[in-house]
């Protein structure tokens, strides 16, 4: 099924009825989280390439505890969310390199 679209349905059984709703709840939930992820993300990268050590550095906790959050919830892979951590990281800590220079 494409992304985005809503889930289809072809039988008018109770049961299929309740699993399609439970299904685009669940796809609304997991926007919302993987959205939410997105943005902190972005936030931090932000400060990062404006070379703002103390706004990246107060953006790097929530930013990873976002991350853990989302591979907790299943809206990414625990490995992806690792990636995205550690590269983070190292961003921030070139950042403050530089600062301390």
């Amino acid at each position: 099924m494409a992304q985005g679209q809503a889930t289809k349905v072809k039988k008018k059984k109770k049961s299929v009825l309740k699993r399609a709703a439970q299904s685009r709840q669940r796809a609304e939930v997991n926007r919302a989280n993987r959205t939410r992820v997105r943005s902190v993300m972005k936030r931090l990268r932000t400060a990062i390439t404006a070379g703002d050590a103390t706004a990246a550095g107060n953006l790097l906790n929530p930013t990873l505890s976002a991350i853990d959050a989302a591979i907790a919830k299943g809206v990414l892979h625990e490995n992806t969310g690792n990636r995205y951590k550690s590269r983070l990281a190292l961003a921030y800590n070139q950042v403050k390199a530089k600062a301390a220079k």
